[in-house]
């Protein structure tokens, strides 16, 4: 469990769009972020036109909005998408149903710059998360991104030679670390994440939240969802049935709420009903707990207070 005792003071919290993230554990709610237009996503038709079912998307973005409200969790909703077309689209979008910050997401590295350019063109660059900086980033890329005035992105602590949480924090640090390259692109408001690569990595991603936090005070979270989603398909189902999955999916991801992770990004928009409910409770606990050590909540509108604990 994160000892927030021990944290050093210098916890970065940063606004982007109407979203603040960041900080000590209990200070500020975790932000969950849930996907849209992934590949194999059923409400899209057509995945190089970007064509999609507008009505199923809308309820997608509002029900997260709607849960955020409702539990104090703050959100953002990753974009991801295979083509310049599309990105637009989903852009346009995403951004008239919600005033939730937008990753901007995509396998193909033109489609993601083109995704930022776009945004910026038609001035929601500051609602804007580029997904991501990584350990294959080029020159090509660092220059357009400088070019276009980016101010966040995600970071990518993945270390390919050496995955455990000082593998992490070597490639993020020094002079050809990635933040060190992020800040010369301008990145001002970095959010850097661990990497889940499958069920027993988790505990390595949680355990690095801590480490990077200690070390540079920034945002820090991880994706420990998804990869629950994979193994319960193909081993865990035969063994304890559909019911449980939820349950693992939750103790996940409270795993690394416990170890301090800022931003928790769950998968699908569609697991947002049973994702929104236990993270609340989850930061409502670290939240009572932090008292205890004289941190009390940045916001009212914290899990603490708009959930019922009757306190």
């Amino acid at each position: 469990m994160f000892e927030i005792d021990k944290l050093k003071p210098n916890q970065k919290i940063f606004e982007i769009g109407k979203v603040r993230i960041g900080g000590n554990p209990g200070e500020l709610p975790t932000v969950l972020i849930g996907s849209i237009f992934y590949k194999g996503h059923k409400i899209v038709k057509d995945q190089v036109k970007g064509v999609f079912d507008k009505g199923q998307a809308e309820k997608l973005i509002v029900k997260q909005d709607e849960l955020s409200e409702e539990t104090g969790n703050p959100c953002m909703v990753d974009v991801e998408a295979f083509s310049k077309k599309a990105i637009e689209k989903y852009i346009d979008f995403v951004s008239e149903v919600t005033d939730a910050p937008i990753l901007v997401n995509s396998i193909y590295v033109p489609v993601r710059l083109h995704g930022v350019k776009y945004a910026k063109e038609v001035g929601l660059i500051n609602r804007i998360v580029y997904v991501s900086i990584n350990y294959k980033v080029d020159d090509k890329e660092i220059e357009f991104l400088r070019n276009i005035g980016l101010k966040s992105a995600v970071i990518q602590a993945f270390n390919p030679r050496n995955p455990w949480p000082e593998g992490m924090l070597q490639i993020l640090l020094g002079k050809n670390g990635l933040l060190n390259i992020s800040s010369k692109i301008g990145v001002e408001k970095p959010l850097i994440l661990t990497n889940v690569l499958d069920v027993p990595s988790i505990g390595l991603a949680a355990n690095g939240i801590k480490v990077i936090k200690e070390e540079t005070g920034f945002p820090t979270g991880t994706a420990p969802v998804g990869v629950v989603g994979s193994w319960y398909r193909n081993v865990a189902i035969k063994i304890f049935g559909s019911d449980a999955k939820g349950c693992c999916e939750a103790v996940a991801m409270a795993m690394c709420q416990f170890a301090g992770a800022n931003f928790i990004h769950y998968g699908s928009l569609r697991k947002a009903s049973r994702i929104f409910p236990a993270a609340a409770m989850i930061d409502a606990i670290i939240a009572y707990k932090a008292r205890l050590h004289g941190i009390k909540p940045k916001t009212k509108n914290h899990p603490l207070y708009k959930i019922s604990f009757h306190i």
